[in-house]
């Protein structure tokens, strides 16, 4: 795009095409072969093979060591994926547009050019995604030792990102990574996951701040690093191998709204891996 540079994070070849289409900047994660014109996060310095672990922030560690520094300033960076897409106008929330979207009209809705919207910012982040809506039947399925440690908790008014986390990422385990941040963002961080019943969408943002950006991959990949001292990489089922990314995930929410006055757009779900788009 003229006025966005988009990088969309995939695992598979076959979405050069579309990605071509939309003007994106294709980025080929982990370990499947990708054609020469895919940007890949195993080249220069990198950590590609925390992959599994760290999600999209692999890539991210990549386009900071790599890239951010000849990036251009001011003008609009930032990422994607082949799941969760960036929509193309604010008049629908992202439940509505993925309650809504389908392979035909997927080209009505998906990000093309910088809204009118954005020009007062410098940061755009997903939409709010709310704990306190999750149903309660699956909270209890998967939170049976939290539930009889503090039954109020899990009255809808209470449901915090903390008990969220401790229920579907393990008991304590926030309360550990947090334990590993810095003084200055410990106790914010901390009050933050305790008191907040929502948090920003799907670990993506768009930017035009280089300081910025430099300034909230320096915090959380320091952050990270420390916290592999307490979980390590023998980790087992989704929740826990992907631990980093979940911690990264509620990080990004609260230091950018710490730092920055973000702007709030949707990010719809759509798998372009089990629905066959063509992007026109």
């Amino acid at each position: 795009m003229k006025d966005i540079d988009l990088y969309c994070m995939c695992l598979n070849e076959h979405h050069i095409g579309n990605i071509k289409k939309l003007g994106y900047i294709p980025v080929g994660l982990g370990s499947n072969d990708f054609s020469k014109d895919w940007i890949r996060d195993n080249t220069g310095e990198n950590i590609s093979h925390k992959n599994p672990y760290y999600g999209e922030y692999t890539f991210y560690y990549w386009f900071w060591k790599n890239l951010l520094p000849k990036i251009n300033e001011n003008k609009w960076t930032g990422f994607t994926g082949y799941r969760y897409h960036w929509g193309a106008k604010n008049n629908l929330s992202s439940d509505q547009i993925t309650k809504n979207v389908t392979a035909e009209n997927f080209n009505n809705y998906i990000l093309r050019k910088e809204p009118d919207e954005w020009k007062d910012y410098e940061l755009i982040l997903g939409e709010q995604w709310f704990v306190n809506n999750y149903k309660l039947s699956k909270i209890i399925k998967h939170g049976k030792k939290a539930l009889v440690r503090n039954p109020l908790a899990f009255l809808k008014k209470n449901r915090s990102i903390k008990l969220h986390f401790d229920i579907f990422h393990g008991t304590g385990n926030l309360d550990k990574a947090i334990d590993m941040l810095d003084e200055k963002e410990k106790n914010d961080f901390r009050s933050f996951t305790k008191n907040k019943k929502s948090f920003n969408r799907e670990n993506l943002f768009i930017c035009r701040s280089k300081k910025l950006m430099d300034s909230y991959f320096n915090s959380v990949f320091e952050w990270l690093e420390r916290c592999e001292k307490i979980f390590g990489f023998k980790l087992e089922g989704y929740s826990m191998t992907r631990i980093y990314a979940f911690l990264a995930e509620r990080y990004l929410s609260y230091w950018f709204q710490k730092y920055s006055k973000p702007l709030e757009w949707p990010i719809f779900f759509f798998d372009t891996n089990k629905n066959k788009i063509e992007v026109k």
